[in-house]
């Protein structure tokens, strides 16, 4: 009896540590999926991001993928731009090397 107890305790713990590794695995990566404009402008460029990988800025058509610590690396034909990407909600901060930023908001 005692050595299904422990079966089941192992197969509890193993749930559990797989539920915290698919949970940790949203981030950025999922939330950055929807459209975004630089400023409350409505004429301001939009940008789209797919859960595809596929980006749209304006009318460009380019490619997205994650790294590590939260970094974003963007393709277009005009060339490749590598980003570390906050998102609260509403709101999405791209911050390049140099330490200049983006500030995106939303689009509803």
């Amino acid at each position: 009896m005692s050595r299904s107890f422990s079966r089941h305790q192992i197969r509890l713990l193993i749930s559990a540590v797989l539920l915290s590794i698919l949970a940790a695995c949203g981030g950025p990566s999922r939330e950055i999926v929807g459209k975004w404009r630089t400023s409350s402008d409505p004429n301001s460029v939009v940008w789209e991001f797919a859960d595809n990988g596929l980006v749209l800025i304006g009318s460009t058509r380019g490619r997205y993928r994650f790294g590590d610590s939260d970094r974003v690396k963007i393709e277009t034909p005009f060339g490749t731009s590598v980003y570390q990407v906050a998102v609260s909600r509403d709101h999405m901060t791209f911050r390049e090397s140099t330490g200049s930023r983006l500030e995106f908001s939303r689009v509803k």
